[in-house]
């Protein structure tokens, strides 16, 4: 065993370190018959056979070929996050993210969404949900990951970060809004739903408003987000406590003030005395790639009209995470949405694992389509 992985040990401790060290030595030992076997022919023959070269074709080896995960995804593994957290990290490739956004019955798509690589190790992914103009949605679409970015450097905690962006931002829109001729921004908002992904297993997901964010694990959903709205108790009473009120429509929707269907936003400066507010509440989440397909992220076109359940089993019907976007926007126009529906499909270590038979389907769901009891 080599000396930096004894020091490791020493250092931290535990069976992660030990899984780690020993994760550590076997890929020394490959890669020490790799480079001798430039030396040696034969040698050569049987190093590239190991189990970091299986084919001898000399490209990097593959969690998938380990044989570990039933999936079409082939991407090499983080050697670094793998050591750290003493279990196998694939890495997640940008260009494997599917996304899709659907205008259905409203004269402007008021939908954003982006994802980037932040750092060398973390990964952004957001969706955002305009109302009353596209102002807010397409000012946090600019803006949120430059200001997550510059939290990043001062601050180790994701969840914080995520906090002081979100509130950031509000107060940056704000001050726009209030210096901008257009008189429009001052009463437009936006949901945002946003996840960071730190080495590959660290996801932490931080929102406001109604759009969702869900992980599939093991092919069922483990909701990450819950919707901010005037049902939800501790919302109503905090709006009543700053002076507003929750008014039912005639689909029997609660609305802040009669105008606003959630309790939390960016924008919406209007009602910001009247207790809505950007504080996001946030979720930390530690990756199983053997268990865990994708992450999805959704607006509320796709949430009231498809559940949870019926949206894993969609995506676990799809060849690929851009085909899955696609077919579950298209899905919920066909169910009945009447708002824009947007999507943001991430894979992981599982993808294509979990596979369900048939997706269910209910016809009532079209007469609630416009309502929120999907």
């Amino acid at each position: 065993m080599s000396t930096s992985i004894w020091v490791t040990f020493v250092r931290h401790g535990g069976s992660q370190v030990r899984r780690g060290a020993l994760l550590k030595t076997r890929i020394l030992q490959d890669n020490t018959r790799i480079i001798s076997a430039s030396y040696c022919p034969t040698v050569g023959r049987r190093a590239l056979s190991s189990r970091f070269d299986p084919d001898g074709s000399g490209r990097p080896a593959t969690w998938d070929t380990f044989g570990i995960w039933d999936n079409r995804i082939d991407e090499p593994i983080q050697l670094p996050p793998s050591i750290k957290y003493g279990k196998l990290i694939p890495r997640i490739n940008l260009s494997k993210v599917g996304c899709s956004t659907q205008l259905v019955k409203r004269k402007e798509n008021e939908d954003r969404f982006n994802y980037a690589k932040l750092t060398d190790d973390v990964l952004y992914f957001a969706v955002y949900d305009g109302h009353g103009g596209a102002g807010a949605a397409d000012f946090c679409n600019r803006f949120m990951a430059k200001k997550i970015k510059e939290f990043l450097k001062e601050e180790e905690d994701l969840e914080k970060v995520l906090t002081k962006a979100f509130l950031e931002i509000d107060k940056a829109f704000a001050r726009h809004a209030h210096l901008s001729v257009d008189a429009t921004l001052l009463n437009c908002g936006t949901t945002a739903t946003v996840a960071l992904l730190r080495d590959g297993i660290e996801l932490v997901v931080a929102s406001v408003g109604d759009s969702r964010a869900l992980l599939c694990r093991k092919g069922k959903p483990l909701k990450l987000t819950i919707d901010h709205t005037p049902e939800r108790k501790e919302e109503k009473n905090r709006i009543r406590e700053c002076g507003g009120f929750v008014a039912w429509n005639s689909l029997g929707q609660p609305h802040v003030n009669g105008r606003l269907a959630m309790t939390r936003s960016i924008g919406d400066l209007d009602l910001k005395s009247m207790g809505v507010i950007a504080e996001p509440e946030t979720k930390r989440v530690k990756l199983h790639h053997a268990d865990d397909g994708f992450l999805v992220l959704t607006t509320d076109g796709i949430n009231f009209i498809v559940n949870s359940q019926e949206i894993c089993d969609i995506i676990n019907q799809c060849h690929d995470p851009a085909e899955a976007a696609q077919v579950l926007t298209e899905q919920a126009i066909q169910y009945g949405a009447e708002d824009n529906s947007t999507a943001i499909v991430v894979p992981f270590g599982a993808w294509g694992k979990h596979k369900s038979s048939e997706v269910s389907f209910s016809f009532s769901r079209s007469f609630a389509s416009s309502g929120r009891w999907a």
